[in-house]
C-alpha cells in the first residue's frame, strides 16, 4: 500500500510538472512569433481565464474530495458535485455568449477572443469532478496521461498554426486568435476523452448534501479568488493604470520576463507534491515540529541556490526561454520574481501549522490579506514604476503572506527553526543574487564566485545536519 502511494505521488508530480516545462516551450515559441503587443493581449486576457475557472469549480472540487472520503453516501456526493458544476458552467455558456459583445467592449478586447475564454473556461469547468474522480479512484496513470496529453496536443497545435500555416492566414486573424483556437481544440479532445467518467457517475442532485458541500466550499473559493488576484492581476491594473497606446506591450514584456520565475515556481510545486502528504502523515509524531522546521531549513538553503543560481545565468535561460530581444528590456524584474515565488514557498512551507491543527480557514484569511495587498501596492507603484512595480508589489505580497503565517504559526502550533542559519542563507542569497544582477550585470564570473560560495556553505551545513541525525537515531 505505502509502494503504491509513493508511486501515485510521484505519477501525480508528473503530470503537475510536466506540463509546467511543456508551457515553457510555449512561451518561447510565443515570444518568437508575436509582438510584444499580441504577447501582451494573450497575457491579459490569460489572466482573466485563470479568475474564471476559480469561480466556475467555485471550490466544488476540494468539497468533493472532503465529502467523498466523510461518509457513506459516495456516490450522492459525486453526481450532486457533477450536476452542479454541469448545470453552472452551462448556464454561464449560455449567458456569457449573449452578453460578449458587452464584455469585450468593457475589458476592451475583441469579441472572438472573448468567445474562446468563455469556451475554454468552461471545457476546463466541465473536466473538474472528471479528474477528481480518476484521483479518488486512484487512476493516476489515466490522470497523468490525460493531463500530459492536453498539454502535448495545445503544444503541438500551437506548433502547427503558428510554424506552419500561411502567414496570410495569420495576419488576417492574428497569432493570439491561434493560441486560442488550439487551446479550445485541446480543452475539448480532454472533455471527450472523460465524457465515459459523466456515463459512470450519472446526474443526480441532493439539494441538502450540496448546500452542506458549498458551505465548505465557500472559503475554498475566497481563497482561490484571492490567489487568481496575487497571481496575475498585475497585468490588469497595468493595463488599467498605463497609457492604452503601450499598457499591451508593456504587459507583454513584462509577461514574458516573469516567466523566468517558473524555475523556482516548479521547484516549489514539486516541494509542496512532496511534502503535503508527509506533514499530515506525520502530524501526530511527538516529533514532528522538529522534522517540520529541517524540511524547512533544507527548502531555504535548496531554493536560495536556485535563487543564485538563476541569477547568475540569466543571460543564459534568457536565450533559452525568450529568445526575442524585443523582449528583454523587461529582464529587471527577474531577481524580485524568483525571490517572491520564494517567498511563496516558504509560505506554504510554513502553512503546515494552520493545515495540521483544522485552522484552514486562516489560509483563506491570509491570501484574502494578500490580495489588498496586491491592490494596494499595484495601485500605488505602477503609475511610479510600470511593469518594476508590480513585480515589487508581487513580492511585497508574498513576502507580507509569509511573515504574517510565521507570525501565528508560532503563536498556534510552535515550531523550532533555526532563525539563525535561515537568516544567513536567506540573506547571502538575495545579497548574491541581488550584487550580481543589479551591480555587476551578470558577470559570470563574479556569479560563479558566489555561486561557489554559497553552495560550499549549503554542503557544509547540509553534512553537519546529517551527522546530527544519524548520532540522534543510533
Amino acid at each position: 500500500m505505502l509502494k503504491k502511494l509513493f508511486q501515485d505521488t510521484a505519477i501525480y508530480g508528473i503530470a503537475t510538472v510536466l506540463p509546467r516545462v511543456m508551457t515553457l516551450l510555449l512561451t518561447r515559441l510565443y515570444v518568437s512569433k508575436l509582438d510584444t503587443n499580441d504577447f501582451g493581449i494573450y497575457s491579459g486576457i490569460f489572466v482573466y481565464l485563470i479568475l474564471g475557472n476559480v469561480l466556475l469549480s467555485y471550490g466544488m472540487e476540494t468539497a468533493f474530495f472532503r465529502f467523498m472520503n466523510k461518509g457513506e453516501q459516495k456516490k450522492q456526493v459525486q453526481s450532486t458535485a457533477l450536476t452542479s458544476l454541469t448545470v453552472s458552467s452551462l448556464f454561464f455558456l449560455l449567458f456569457a455568449y449573449l452578453l460578449r459583445e458587452s464584455i469585450a467592449s468593457w475589458l476592451n478586447y475583441k469579441v472572438e477572443h472573448i468567445v474562446f475564454g468563455i469556451y475554454i473556461m468552461v471545457l476546463d469547468a466541465l473536466v473538474v469532478i472528471p479528474f477528481a474522480w480518476l484521483r479518488n479512484k486512484g487512476k493516476a496513470n489515466f490522470y497523468a496521461f490525460v493531463k500530459v496529453g492536453n498539454t502535448a496536443l495545445n503544444l503541438l497545435l500551437n506548433i502547427y498554426f503558428l510554424n506552419y500555416l500561411s502567414q496570410e492566414s495569420i495576419a488576417a486573424n492574428g497569432g493570439v486568435y491561434y493560441i486560442f483556437l488550439a487551446n479550445v481544440i485541446a480543452s475539448l479532445a480532454t472533455l471527450i476523452v472523460l465524457l465515459p467518467i459523466y456515463i459512470k457517475i450519472r446526474f443526480r442532485f441532493y439539494y441538502s448534501l450540496w448546500e452542506e458541500m458549498m458551505i465548505y466550499a465557500f472559503p475554498v473559493l475566497l481563497a482561490g479568488i484571492a490567489f487568481a488576484v496575487n497571481e496575475g492581476f498585475d497585468r490588469v491594473f497595468l493595463r488599467m493604470l498605463l497609457p492604452e497606446k503601450t499598457a499591451d506591450a508593456t504587459i507583454g514584456i513584462y509577461s514574458a520576463c516573469y516567466k523566468m520565475g517558473v524555475f523556482m515556481n516548479l521547484f516549489v510545486s514539486a516541494f509542496k507534491l512532496g511534502v503535503e502528504p508527509f506533514f499530515f502523515s506525520s502530524a501526530q509524531d511527538k516529533n514532528a515540529p522538529k522534522t517540520y522546521a529541517r524540511i524547512t531549513e533544507y527548502f531555504i538553503v535548496c531554493s536560495g541556490f536556485i535563487l543564485v543560481f538563476i541569477t547568475v545565468f540569466t543571460d543564459v535561460f534568457k536565450l533559452i526561454l525568450i529568445p526575442n530581444k524585443a523582449y528583454w528590456e523587461a529582464l529587471w524584474i527577474v531577481p524580485i520574481v524568483l525571490l517572491a515565488n520564494l517567498c511563496l514557498g516558504i509560505y506554504h512551507s510554513l502553512s503546515v501549522w494552520y493545515k495540521v491543527t483544522d485552522r484552514t480557514s486562516f489560509g483563506a484569511i491570509v491570501s484574502l490579506i494578500g490580495m489588498a495587498l496586491t491592490v494596494l501596492f499595484n495601485f500605488a507603484l505602477i503609475p511610479w514604476l510600470s511593469y518594476k512595480g508590480a513585480a515589487l508589489a508581487t513580492l511585497i505580497t508574498y513576502g507580507a503572506m509569509m511573515s504574517i503565517s510565521y507570525y501565528y504559526g508560532q503563536k498556534h502550533y510552535p515550531i523550532p527553526y533555526n532563525k539563525r542559519k535561515i537568516k544567513v542563507f536567506l540573506g547571502m542569497s538575495v545579497l548574491f543574487s541581488f550584487l550580481e544582477f543589479y551591480l555587476f550585470n551578470c558577470n559570470i564570473y563574479i556569479g560563479c564566485v558566489f555561486l561557489l560560495i554559497y553552495g560550499y556553505l549549503a554542503s557544509l551545513t547540509l553534512k553537519f545536519r546529517f551527522r546530527k541525525n544519524k548520532k540522534t537515531a543510533i
